[in-house]
Parts: C-alpha cells; sequence; structure tokens
C-alpha cells in the first residue's frame, strides 16, 4: 500500500513536471513550483528526484517509454511485408509528429550544451530505443526471407530517415503545422514504395 501511495505521488510529480517543463521551459520553473503543481510536499519531492536536473532526467525517460509503447506492441506479419512496413511506419510517424514529442526534443536541444547526459539519455530511451526495435523486427523478417541479406540496422535507420524527411524537419522549427491523417498516411504510403523498390526487388516474396 505504500509503495502504490509512493508510486502515485512519483506519477504525480513526473506529470506536473512534465507539463511545467514544455509549457514554460527548464530554467523558469522551479522545484517549489513542481512541488505545489503536483501538488506534493517539497520533502516528498525532493525523497524522489534529488534534483532538478533528476527530475528532467525522469520525465525524459518517463516520455520516452510511453511514446514508444505502441512501436513494441506491434506484430510482425510474416506473410506481408508491405503490411508490415505499413505498420511500423503509421506508429513511428504518430510517435515523432506528436506535439509532445516535439516538444521533448526541442528542450533536450535548448538544454544539451548544459546538461550532455541529458542528450544521451534522450537518445538511448528515445530514437535508439526505436530504431534498434525496428531493427529486430526487420531481423526477423529477414530471417522468413522476406528481404535480402542487409544490414538490418542501416536498413531501420534509413526506414526511418525517410519518414522523417524535411517534414519533420520543418516542423521541429515551428515553420510548419503538423500534419493533418491524410497527409501522414499519403507520406507513409509513398515512403513504403520507394524503401520496397530501394531493395532487390527479386529478393522480395510475400508467401
Amino acid at each position: 500500500m505504500i509503495s502504490s501511495a509512493s508510486d502515485a505521488k512519483r506519477q504525480a510529480i513526473l506529470k506536473a513536471a512534465t507539463r511545467m517543463f514544455l509549457a514554460q521551459g527548464y530554467r523558469t520553473v522551479s522545484m517549489e513550483k513542481i512541488a505545489q503543481a503536483a501538488p506534493v510536499s517539497k520533502a516528498t519531492l525532493y525523497n524522489h528526484f534529488d534534483s532538478k536536473n533528476a527530475l528532467l532526467a525522469g520525465v525524459i525517460a518517463e516520455t520516452c517509454e510511453s511514446l514508444l509503447q505502441t512501436m513494441t506492441l506491434i506484430r510482425i506479419d510474416e506473410g506481408d511485408m508491405e503490411s508490415t512496413l505499413n505498420k511500423i511506419a503509421a506508429s513511428f510517424v504518430e510517435l515523432i509528429f506528436s506535439e509532445k514529442a516535439l516538444s521533448i526534443h526541442r528542450l533536450i536541444i535548448a538544454e544539451s550544451r548544459e546538461f550532455p547526459e541529458l542528450s544521451r539519455l534522450f537518445y538511448s530511451t528515445g530514437p535508439q530505443a526505436a530504431l534498434t526495435q525496428l531493427a529486430e523486427n526487420l531481423q526477423q523478417l529477414k530471417n522468413k526471407g522476406q528481404f535480402q541479406d542487409v544490414d538490418s540496422f542501416f536498413s531501420a535507420d534509413v526506414f526511418f530517415s525517410l519518414l522523417k524527411g524535411d517534414l519533420y524537419l520543418q516542423c521541429l522549427l515551428g515553420i510548419k503545422p503538423l500534419p493533418a491523417t491524410e497527409e501522414k498516411q499519403r507520406w507513409i504510403e509513398q515512403v513504403v514504395s520507394f524503401y520496397m523498390r530501394g531493395m532487390d526487388t527479386t529478393t522480395w516474396r510475400n508467401k
């Protein structure tokens, strides 16, 4: 019971900190303000996170894990490579073009100079985790003879790079609004088609 109460308070702290960091920036938000917003005592806050840097690290880890959950639930269709790629692409595009993910990315960039370990944490729990997950998915398909013998990690990197493209950079910079559902779907279809053609098509086959 004590553990459940403690976990609930930790989640309340992370939720309040996430909301405030993304809305107001890291530097302008104090631990006292976060404690008030949670709401918990300052002693409880420091019991869970002994510094604001530690709290920001907790926010990044929690957010990345939450955003990546949908990707880990994808089931590989060994009989239809295109269907599998479309499912992966849809999950990834929804992830990276969410306002929360973009805001986290901007926050990391803003704080990376003073807090380099945060950048490493973000990369390992976010982009690297997603890349590893896709590489494992592609390896499963390669083992089943669905495509040629190319490095799975390289193939995953290329696929995600195509899905991001210039559109992601414009959204990250705030030059362009988030794409509508129809625009994302068209983008996914074009990328998957292009990606499959880029492989040696003689080695692709649907079972």
